[in-house]
């Protein structure tokens, strides 16, 4: 699930595997998108964390506080769910969202998607690095 409305909105259109919070739905390449079970992007962590941890659905975020949001890291932790933040200081704007991503995709897909729980990873447009929860 993406948290980041623009560029969700933008991946949205080319993969039916994701949704984001408010997400309508749709059809992509012939495949149908559910409505995100997340109805509104004002929807508390407390609350929305345990619901996509429990479907083991990878989050992509761009909160460059993470590390200061103790409520946040112990939804991740209690709730064992799993979390890619795009690194703040090259993800400023939706383009360079778009572009941490896509330099990451692969090692997102290939690493991270099926693993289990509990983590945060950060992307930068060069390397994904696990973080610490402590």
């Amino acid at each position: 699930m993406l948290t980041f409305l623009g560029l969700a909105k933008i991946v949205m259109r080319l993969r039916s595997d994701s949704t984001y919070p408010g997400d309508p739905g749709g059809i992509v390449h012939k495949r149908e998108r559910p409505p995100c079970l997340i109805t509104s992007p004002a929807t508390l962590d407390r609350e929305w964390i345990p619901e996509v941890a429990r479907r083991g659905w990878l989050i992509l975020t761009r909160d460059r506080h993470i590390r200061d949001h103790r409520a946040e890291i112990e939804a991740v932790r209690a709730n064992s769910a799993k979390m890619v933040t795009l690194a703040a200081d090259e993800a400023r704007g939706t383009w360079e969202q778009l572009e941490v991503l896509m330099c990451r995709w692969r090692a997102i897909a290939e690493r991270v998607v099926d693993q289990p729980g509990l983590f945060i990873y950060r992307a930068t447009r060069t390397v994904l690095t696990l973080q610490d929860l402590t």
